[in-house]
């Protein structure tokens, strides 16, 4: 046993040796850097890791947290590391620029863009809404990237030029310039435009390696998950949305496991959650590709977020490309173009959400308070729904009144079977009876079903509606989109509910499914404790509507004429007497 330890040892020695003398070459003590205007896409092995390690060595303030991350020294310089930039900034600094509804803020590390948010949204802190994410070892929106890794570690990492900047806040348009060139031969430019106003921005982007040109994609990195002031059941989170004509094509992150990329000419292409959306518009030909990321949510543990990366690579290597970074209003969307409203996932209903989604900001226009908009438009739409309601009441008052003479024909067949011919007799006694008390089966269900799209329409309305985002009603509710923190609204819905239960008149049900229709109102208050606070707003005052709408059509239409029937026996006895028969 010794003797095969000593000669496992032994072979384990020569083994290295043999290793060391044939395999691992000597490291040179330094290398020589490539002559300016040669290209970095011919550097060697050793010099690819100096870039990495240089991607890595930057500023410990760099807007990219990778950066920050601790790196073993590399044993030789590169040619990327080598070279000098002829064309920069010797300092790492931030450039802000403000308009009427954006402050954006810029890196001249990388050019890239570090903060954007929204002027007239804000967060659960009551602070701007931030679209942009900075997360660990992710780039941030118009990081450049090319199919050398040399290039892309140099361009992303260096500091560059910057020109256009403005002294402050102005409402002229801007128009800013970021350069780098080294003395290797790498050389970027980036060109932001930004208006004066609203939520758009042009980038001009082209990278040049030894001049010739590098096709660059251009990345948005992970967004837009919005954190918001609530958490609406429900939401939409971040996914993939791509528009080519009129269709609009969402990607979950489901699609994404299965494809990832797209190639096409669309209208718009980018992310979007619920509320807001980053898009370029009108890019041309192009490839997009999307990744799907879960990261922690620090308010939240429990339930992490779900964002949604995406890149651009034209087709065509240097095009500007004009982003939408901003929110999924109604009007904001349709100034851009009647098609980019799509973008909001109004659902199957869209022709009925529209003109409810003007009604409701013609009312705010009056009122001032979303909550107290949506109380009377509910009012507005049960006035117009009056006839079919009234209608529907009276019909199902007429099946009630005649449930006696009906259950006395169904009792007369009840012991033939259902292929049985006599059973046919039935339904034609049935339907004389229809005639001759003038009721129309289907009249009581026909009206209700008329306004069933109206009520999803107005479910989807406040479910996607930006306006009801972090729009406080009275007392507790402090968000429309969020739940009621007390549970209030949602009991007071189950209230109305089995009230109207109570009152609504019953068309001959069974016992059994009579007692199951009295336990749906706790059903759905059990099920709409999360719903929106601004939905259950709407249910409950309808609820109440159609309480007192029940009383006055019952004052309208009087009590119910029931006429009783006798049992067949007693009947037969009677027309022995001579007595005319009831039934």
């Amino acid at each position: 046993m010794e003797r095969r330890v000593l000669l496992a040892i032994f072979l384990s020695f020569l083994v290295l040796y043999v290793y060391q003398a044939l395999i691992v070459k000597p490291k040179p003590g330094g290398a020589v850097a490539n002559a300016p205007g040669s290209s970095t896409s011919a550097a060697t092995p050793s010099d690819a890791a100096g870039a990495a390690a240089a991607a890595t060595s930057v500023n410990p303030n760099s807007a990219n947290p990778a950066a920050t991350t601790p790196q073993s020294p590399t044993p030789a310089p590169s040619a990327a590391q080598a070279a000098k930039p002829e064309v920069g900034d010797t300092a790492e600094r931030d450039i802000r620029i403000e308009n009427a509804d954006v402050i954006a803020t810029f890196t001249n590390r990388g050019a890239r863009l570090k903060s954007w948010k929204l002027k007239k949204y804000f967060d659960r802190h009551r602070q701007p809404q931030e679209l942009v994410e900075q997360l660990p070892n992710q780039p941030l929106p118009f990081t450049l990237k090319t199919a050398n890794d040399a290039v892309n570690a140099t361009i992303t990492n260096a500091l560059y030029s910057v020109s256009g900047e403005p002294s402050g806040s102005t409402p002229a348009p801007v128009d800013l310039r970021f350069e780098y060139r080294d003395s290797s031969g790498v050389a970027v430019v980036k060109e932001f435009h930004l208006e004066p106003t609203f939520y758009l921005m042009t980038l001009l982007a082209s990278v040049h390696d030894g001049g010739a040109e590098l096709p660059a994609t251009v990345q948005w990195g992970p967004g837009i998950g919005d954190t918001g002031v609530g958490t609406i059941y429900g939401a939409q989170k971040a996914q993939g949305l791509i528009a080519a004509g009129s269709n609009v094509k969402r990607i979950a992150a489901k699609d994404i496991a299965k494809q990832a990329s797209y190639d096409g000419d669309y209208k718009y292409v980018g992310v979007d959650d619920n509320y807001f959306m980053s898009v370029a518009l009108q890019p041309g030909p192009l490839k997009v590709s999307y990744e799907h990321l879960t990261i922690p949510d620090p308010a939240n543990p429990k339930a992490p977020r779900e964002l949604t990366a995406y890149s651009l690579e034209p087709r065509q290597a240097t095009q500007p490309i004009k982003y939408f970074i901003g929110p999924k209003d109604f009007d904001v969307l349709a100034a851009l173009g009647p098609d980019m409203t799509r973008a909001i996932n109004f659902g199957m209903f869209s022709v009925i959400v529209v003109p409810l989604l003007r009604s409701l900001k013609w009312v705010h226009n009056y009122v001032g308070n979303w909550g107290w908009s949506i109380v009377v438009l509910t009012v507005l739409i049960n006035v117009v729904l009056f006839p079919l309601q009234h209608k529907s009441i009276v019909s199902m008052r007429k099946m009630q009144e005649i449930q006696p003479q009906m259950k006395a024909i169904q009792d007369r067949y009840a012991k033939f079977k259902a292929t049985d011919p006599e059973k046919q007799k039935m339904n034609q006694e049935l339907m004389a009876l229809y005639k001759e008390r003038g009721v129309n089966p289907a009249s009581g269900c026909v009206p209700m079903l008329l306004t069933m799209p109206l009520l999803l329409a107005m479910w989807a309305m406040l479910q996607t509606s930006i306006e009801l985002r972090g729009a406080p009603f009275v007392g507790w509710i402090h968000d429309l989109t969020a739940a009621d923190p007390y549970y209030i609204t949602p009991v007071m819905m189950g209230l109305t509910q089995f009230w109207q239960q109570r009152i609504t008149p019953s068309a001959g049900a069974d016992p059994a499914q009579q007692k199951m229709m009295m336990m749906m109102p706790a059903i759905m208050t059990v099920m709409f404790l999360w719903l929106p606070a601004g939905a259950l707003i709407y249910y409950t005052v309808s609820g109440v509507l159609r309480i007192g709408q029940q009383y006055l059509t019952n004052s309208i239409i009087g009590p119910p004429k029931i006429r009783n029937v006798r049992p067949a026996a007693e009947r037969r006895v009677k027309r022995a007497g001579g007595e005319k028969s009831d039934a």
